[in-house]
């Protein structure tokens, strides 16, 4: 098979691609920016952009199957051609599509479905890999986290367990026309969160929990609009049910147990480490 993998270099992209390369697949790599894409050897790097439908067509070109993203851009904007995008896989005679972030209602996803090709959502509950944007920098400077909600429970899931999905169905089929919610083995809460960050650095984190005026106060500060602080105020205030429910899909689809988030800690303690003072 070929396989075209478009957001490559993000965060789930890459591990996609290193996954499938792993299985002795041919991969297609989708970026806007082929030189600084540094992916694995072997691997067909393409350039284009999924807001230019225009830059698509010879990277759908002899493609079996495709992993595409809803948003483009680095504001993840929402894409304004999904249509086109559906127009051009189905007409390169691509057979099977996965879709990162997909939601059945959404235009790429519609426009998926009426092309009568094999398509499979994917809707991760939250990225353990946000833990990098978020916490980073205040983890490294003071060794504190401040949030609010800190017995918000998320059963959040590392980022290689989304891509072995998205790289097991690619290959393998057999999950057309479902929506695969992924979660890591366990919901754990923030402040559980923190403190099994603290084991992994090998130092000890604060938890400071904000009060939801504290956390805008803290977020508008950081540059944030009026629009997106209220929103994570609801979202971390009022987390829906699936957001905290384990599902066992990751085994079902790939035969191995999710990571769990002490894993990722381990895994990424370095990014973490605390600046030495001067």
């Amino acid at each position: 098979m070929t396989i075209l993998v478009t957001g490559a270099t993000g965060t789930v992209g890459r591990l996609i691609v290193e996954e499938l390369v792993q299985a002795g697949q041919r991969v297609r790599a989708l970026t806007r920016n082929p030189a600084k894409a540094d992916l694995p050897e072997g691997v067909e790097v393409v350039e284009g952009d999924l807001a230019r439908p225009e830059s698509l067509a010879a990277a759908f070109d002899g493609v079996d199957a495709a992993h595409l993203i809803n948003f483009a851009g680095d504001d993840y904007a929402p894409l304004q051609h999904g249509d086109r995008i559906a127009e051009l896989a189905a007409r390169a005679g691509v057979r099977r599509v996965t879709v990162l972030g997909g939601r059945a209602d959404g235009p790429l996803e519609q426009a998926l479905a009426a092309t009568g090709m094999e398509w499979t959502l994917l809707h991760p509950v939250e990225f353990m890999a946000n833990t990098l944007q978020w916490w980073t920098h205040s983890v490294r400077a003071e060794g504190v986290v401040k949030e609010p909600f800190g017995d918000r429970l998320s059963a959040m899931v590392h980022e290689r367990d989304i891509a072995a999905v998205a790289a097991t169905v690619l290959v393998q089929g057999g999950h057309h026309g479902e929506t695969l919610t992924l979660t890591g083995p366990e919901a754990v809460a923030t402040r559980d969160k923190v403190r099994l960050l603290g084991e992994a650095v090998g130092t000890e984190i604060r938890f400071v929990e904000l009060s939801r005026d504290e956390a805008r106060a803290q977020w508008q500060l950081a540059g944030m609009g009026a629009e997106t602080v209220e929103f994570l105020i609801e979202a971390l205030g009022n987390t829906p049910e699936v957001g905290y429910t384990v599902v066992p899909t990751v085994e079902q689809v790939t035969g191995r147990a999710p990571r769990g988030f002490a894993q990722w800690a381990a895994e990424h303690a370095e990014a973490f480490q605390p600046v030495a003072s001067a």
